[in-house]
């Protein structure tokens, strides 16, 4: 029985890479680098914003990362003036999020993404009372593929690991689910391939938010 589904944030509930974009893109201007093309970022994100700093950094030219502690702190000053530039949820995903919660089911969110910006993001998406918890990345807590943020979801909502379904687009998502214990579901329309999921342990895949339902029945008719 699936009693709580806890989600990623970027590229899972939603589009976020030209917000990453444009302030990476920003940031590395002014150490007089070379901006990156925004599909470049769908392999920067998913790993928390410290390395997807040094990931755009050494492919931008600083390969010896001479500018990465200044370049950090950059980045989170100036995503946090507007960590809503261009985002938006995918198509059915309020509506596959209402009908979750109608059934009863926890929902929370657990990002690389910092905390604070996590938080804006998916009040300014979803509202206040759509999740009831939303964990982002802090120095209180190890980042993903480590467990310990869905777990102490988990711990909060009162359900045991495997009562949670835990949703990504990443083989770090994938690995944090399987760490966690929880069933692990891999989402097709984020930024990284079939191939990387299921490579990194998806317990089933979804092509739309839609599916997530379908998924949810068939696991609690069991």
């Amino acid at each position: 029985m699936i009693k709580a589904c806890i989600f990623d944030l970027d590229g899972t509930l939603a589009y976020t890479l030209d917000s990453m974009a444009a302030v990476g893109n920003q940031v590395v201007r002014k150490f007089g680098l070379n901006p990156m093309p925004v599909e470049n970022y769908r392999y920067y994100c998913g790993n928390g914003a410290d390395m997807l700093v040094k990931r755009l950094l050494i492919d931008a030219g600083d390969k010896e990362l001479v500018h990465y502690e200044e370049a950090r702190k950059l980045y989170r000053t100036e995503f946090d003036k507007d960590p809503f530039y261009k985002i938006q949820h995918y198509p059915g995903m309020p509506e596959t999020l209402k009908t979750l919660k109608q059934n009863g089911v926890k929902l929370g969110v657990c990002s690389n993404k910092p905390h604070e910006a996590a938080v804006k993001v998916v009040k300014r998406m979803f509202g206040d009372q759509v999740f009831d918890m939303v964990m982002g990345q802090s120095d209180s807590i190890r980042k993903k593929p480590a467990p310990d943020g869905p777990l102490k979801i988990a711990e909060a909502f009162g359900v045991l690991p495997e009562e949670c379904m835990y949703l990504g687009d990443s083989g770090t998502d994938m690995q944090t689910g399987k760490a966690a214990g929880m069933y692990t579901v891999g989402v097709l329309w984020g930024y990284r391939e079939k191939e990387e999921l299921l490579k990194n342990g998806a317990d089933a895949l979804v092509e739309s938010p839609e599916d997530i339902l379908d998924l949810y029945e068939e696991k609690c008719s069991k």
